[in-house]
Formats: structure tokens, sequence, C-alpha cells
């Protein structure tokens, strides 16, 4: 499989979401989800990657980072899902792909949207059913951000107290669980493809920078203006995305692939 040949716009808010290999429940296991965590800490020490927010479900993860240097992300990507799938081939005497071949990366403006959209990542087990509030699942950036611990930390708490636009850890973590109570008031089990779809979200002219940035031709692809947000779409779709707790489709525009033979021989 061909290395990813993934865009490098600097300084810019990503989110990544991945899910294992035909929709199954490979993360289901507690050691398995702490196995990915782990990973993703050496990924932060190895390559620089800034991490904002995670959530590693039964069936596929979510990523909050800053493309902070060039190819950071997809090495990052690489080794965390290479090194999860081999612990877990390994343990169970498994051969054949653990993830989708693809993993999706929407840009997201910084400001409103892009608390809405940490939140959002926060909240998906919430949606998903299988808790009440998103301190009840372990494997998760909101446990760091509210109970920040000692050593091997993975969250990258300067970066976002400057986008918040917080003062200090402490008001982080008070803003923070505001913003997430104040969402659970609302429908915090609506589901928000935009989030997960799109190529960009944000305000018309973020959209507009990002797709001129990319380099992305008009065919196939619209904008939308929604109430509060622009959304850059790929009107083909990738593959069916049956999460939990995230039930449609991942567009093909902004997916890349990651080199698995890196890390796991998949048989």
């Amino acid at each position: 499989m061909a290395r990813a040949n993934r865009y490098y716009v600097p300084n810019t808010v990503w989110h990544i979401t991945h899910r294992c290999h035909h929709r199954e429940f490979l993360l289901k296991f507690s050691k398995d989800r702490d196995c990915w965590v782990d990973w993703l800490f050496e990924a932060k020490k190895r390559f620089g990657l800034r991490v904002l927010n995670y959530m590693v479900t039964s069936n596929h993860i979510h990523l909050l980072v800053i493309d902070s240097g060039e190819n950071n992300i997809s090495k990052s990507l690489q080794l965390i899902a290479g090194r999860t799938a081999q612990a877990y081939n390994q343990r169970k005497g498994r051969s054949g792909g653990y993830w989708e071949d693809r993993y999706h990366a929407t840009a997201i403006e910084t400001g409103e949207h892009f608390i809405q959209c940490l939140v959002y990542i926060d909240l998906n087990m919430v949606r998903a059913g299988a808790v009440k509030h998103p301190s009840e699942w372990e494997h998760s950036g909101y446990q760091e951000i509210q109970t920040p611990p000692k050593r091997y930390s993975i969250i990258d708490t300067k970066g976002l107290i400057g986008l918040g636009g917080i003062s200090n850890a402490e008001q982080l973590r008070e803003t923070h669980r505001q913003w997430v109570e104040e969402e659970l008031k609302k429908n915090a089990s609506e589901r928000k493809s935009y989030w997960s779809e799109s190529i960009a979200v944000g305000g018309k002219d973020f959209v507009e920078k990002i797709k001129g940035q990319l380099g992305i031709r008009e065919n196939g692809k619209r904008t939308i203006e929604e109430a509060d947000h622009f959304e850059l779409r790929e009107e083909s779709v990738c593959y069916s995305g049956h999460f939990r707790g995230e039930k449609s489709h991942l567009r093909a525009e902004n997916t890349f692939n990651w080199k698995e033979n890196d890390y796991v021989s998949t048989g």
C-alpha cells in the first residue's frame, strides 16, 4: 500500500477519523484502547504531534490535532494504527487488516467551530448510548483535560488554552466542563455528519482558503451554507461508516492511505 500523500497546511486544526476493518469492534477491549492511547503518546514524543482531543471507541477513533510539521500526522497515524494492529493480531493469533485503508481528515476553523468540534468528540460515546456523561468513558481526551496527569500527558494544554481564548489551565478545565454541560442540555444524541464527512468546516472565508490551499478542483465538490457554518463537501462516497454513534458515510475527498505494512504483517 502506498504511503499517504497527505496535504500539509501549517497550523491548521484537523479532525481525524479512522475506523476498524469491516466495521468490526476490534477496540472493544480496554487493553486494546489502552494500547492505542499508549502509541498516541509515543507519536507525540517521536513526531511532535500536537493533540488537542481524542476519543477511542469500540470500532473507530477520533483525533483532533494541529498540523505542526510536514507528514507528522500521517507518520503518527501509521505508527499508532500499525502498532495497535500488531499487538492485537499477535495476541489473537490473527492475520488480516485491522483498520480501513483510509482515514479521513476534516479541516476545522479555529474559534467557535473548533470549540464545537472539540465538544462533539467528547460526546461521542454519549451519542452512542454507552455512557450518560463523557467522564464515564476512560479512553478520551476529556479525562486528561479535566484531570491532567502529572506525567505522560498527551493533550497539548497550551494549544487548547490559546485556541479557546482562555487564560490558564484552571480556567481551561472549568470552561471546558461548561462547554460540555451546555451541550448535554441540548440534543447530545444528534449526529452532525459534517464534522467527520466534510473536507473543511468553518466560515466562508476559511472554507474557500482551505479549498485553495488543497488545490481542490470544483468538479464533484460543493460548498454548503448552513445556519452557523459552511462546509466543503465531496459528492462521492468512500465507504459506509457504520460507526457506533457514527452511522453514516465518510466522503472520498480528504481520505488518506496509511502504510500498514511498515508496522504489521497483514498476511
